[in-house]
């Protein structure tokens, strides 16, 4: 078990392996972001086609969402402070 987490550990270094995992990693933020912006995980109507054009709605609206974050010079991702971190720049100001 250890030699196997060790050559999986060595793979993760090759550009090659980070090559798809920036791939991956982008299809997972947008997946992340259809899902809590949207709510794309229950359809809100019954049927094949109402769902479709309800996910090709909420498609439409995550690219004006990013749209309007480029155009402003607006990060989409949000990265996570920690409590203790909130604390502190609390204490600071």
């Amino acid at each position: 078990m250890h030699e196997a987490l060790k050559s999986a550990r060595a793979q993760q270094e090759t550009d090659e392996w980070k090559r798809n995992y920036a791939i991956r990693a982008g299809v997972e933020g947008t997946i992340h972001q259809a899902t809590t912006v949207t709510g794309i995980r229950r359809a809100r109507y019954h049927g094949l086609k109402k769902t479709h054009l309800d996910h090709v709605y909420s498609a439409v609206a995550l690219n004006l969402i990013r749209l309007d974050a480029w155009w402003n010079g607006h990060p989409i991702d949000r990265t996570r402070t920690s409590h203790l971190a909130r604390l502190n720049l609390s204490l600071v100001a």
